[in-house]
Formats: structure tokens, sequence, C-alpha cells
């Protein structure tokens, strides 16, 4: 299949798979606890990389492993029990679009630590981002008054996770494969996360439990296909396509999960579509203004 065909097959289904994961955190949560959920989800995933990565593993320089566990850390381990915790609270749907933030975030914490350079369509985009995740916040708060939405800030607490992390691989991680980044980093979370699960006392619940065992079931599809998995399948979309393409699937992922999220009966009233729209419209102006700044860049060369 022609390049320019497979890069838009990878990129619906990263959508799919990636816009599912919001769904199947709440389907987790019906038998599970959130560190459970979270646990069971980098388990699952750590036990999947390292057994199809163990080659790059090895590969992996003793001086690389500090930010191994730095990247673990903020980029899996942080964010995964934030939203499990996040959704005990608020709908899967809302999370998803929340979560669209992130590359706005990723901005901000790129010019305040890493000496990234705003231009004026990058601020205007965080600026409306920012404001439509206010907003989102707000209506979700007003529409849905038994749910607790403190709680979306753990997600923006989460998104903050990964914009720190996208730029310390940036920056410090550029010259490791992405399978030995997916996988080391993983390795490193595996020995805490079961310290952490068996401390959670899931032991010594009764396992024979249908619920429980169900939530286990759709937390393994998380962990193997929504984490696993779909880090294989970006990697390769990035080395096939250009960044602006890449990141647009943050567009397609709340799309997924919204379509979800109704299915499973999440009430979402126009005010939250208008703040989801707003997100959206920032993270667009954002990418975009990347795109335009190149091709200057270019014609000034």
């Amino acid at each position: 299949m022609p390049l320019e065909k497979l890069k838009w097959v990878y990129l619906v289904i990263l959508s799919i798979v990636w816009g599912s994961s919001f769904i199947l955190i709440k389907k987790g949560l019906v038998g599970l606890s959130a560190i459970e959920v979270g646990s069971f989800r980098i388990i699952f995933a750590a036990v999947f990389l390292i057994l199809i990565g163990f080659r790059s593993i090895l590969k992996i320089k003793k001086r690389q492993w500090k930010w191994m566990v730095i990247s673990g850390l903020l980029g899996n381990f942080f964010p995964v029990y934030l939203f499990s915790f996040a959704e005990t609270e608020i709908d899967s749907a809302i999370a998803s679009i929340l979560n669209a933030a992130t590359p706005l975030m990723t901005l901000i914490f790129g010019a305040l630590f890493f000496k990234a350079v705003f231009n004026q369509n990058k601020i205007l985009g965080v600026v409306i981002g920012l404001l439509g995740t206010a907003g989102l916040i707000l209506s979700g708060a007003s529409i849905n008054p038994d749910q607790n939405y403190l709680y979306s800030l753990l997600i923006i607490i989460a998104a903050s996770c990964y914009a720190m992390n996208v730029n310390i691989l940036k920056t410090h991680m550029s010259d490791i494969s992405p399978l030995a980044i997916a996988a080391g980093s993983f390795t490193v979370l595996l020995l805490p996360t079961l310290v952490i699960l068996y401390f959670s006392g899931f032991f010594e619940r009764d396992l024979s439990n249908i619920a429980l065992q169900q939530s286990i079931g759709y937390v393994a599809i998380l962990g193997v296909i929504g984490t696993g998995v779909a880090m294989i399948i970006f990697n390769k979309l990035v080395q096939i396509s250009d960044p602006v393409f890449t990141t647009s699937v943050t567009y397609t992922i709340p799309v997924v999960a919204l379509g979800w999220g109704i299915l499973d009966g999440e009430v979402f009233s126009a005010w939250q579509l208008i703040s989801a729209f707003v997100i959206l419209l920032g993270v667009f102006i954002v990418n975009r203004s990347k795109k335009v700044f190149s091709k200057f860049r270019k014609q000034a060369t």
C-alpha cells in the first residue's frame, strides 16, 4: 500500500484505539478501583512491550536509564492513575476532550522550561484552548451536578505530565529508538506497579466475581491494544508522515470517545459541544501555526 494511503489507515486505527481507551477505563472501574485499573493497565502494557522489545531494551545505555525513569513516570505512570481517578467522577467523553489540551500544555511547558519560542498564532491558540477547557469544566458542572468536576483538574495535570514528557523526549531522548523508549520506560514501572497492586488489597478480593473478571478483561484490552499496540502504530506513523499530520489524531480521538459516551448513556449538552469545539479550535490554530512557520522558514532560507 502506498505510504500516502497507509498513513491515513494508521491515523484511523489510532483514532479508534485511543478514542476507545476512555470508555475502557470507565468499564474497568465497574469492578475495579481506580488504583487497580491504573495498575493493571501498566502491567499488561509492560508485559506486552517487554516481550516484543526485549532486544531493544538491551541496547539502552546506562546513562540513558535516568531519562527512562523520568519519561516512564511522566509519560505513563502518573497519567494512567490520574485518568483512572478522574473517571470515577467525570464522564469518559469529557476526559477525552480535556486530554486534547495536551498540545497546548506542551507549548506552555516548552516555553517555560525548554526555551521553545511562541509566535502570535501559538499564543492565540493556547488562550483559546484554555478558555474552551474552562468552559467545558463549568458547563459540565452545571449539567451534571452529581459529578465532581474538580476531578477535571486531574486530566489537566495528566496533560501537563504528557507535555513535560514530550519536551524531555525531544531534548534528551532523540537518539533512542521509539520501541526502546516504550519498552524501557514500562520496564522501570513494572515492579513499583506490582507493589502498588499488592498493597491495594486486590488479592484479598473474591476473584470469582464476574464484574471483577470483566473489568480485568477491559483493562487488558486497554493495556495491550490501547497502550502497547497503539504506541507501535504511532511510532510507525511518525516515521512515514510529518509532525502536523501525526498530531491531527488529537482532533479525532474526542470524536470517537464522544460516540462511545453517547452510546453508553452519557449526557452531553450544547454548551459542552461548543466548549469542545473551542478546545479543538485552539489546538488546530497551534498546529496550523507550526505549518505556516515551517513554510515561512523554508522560504526564508
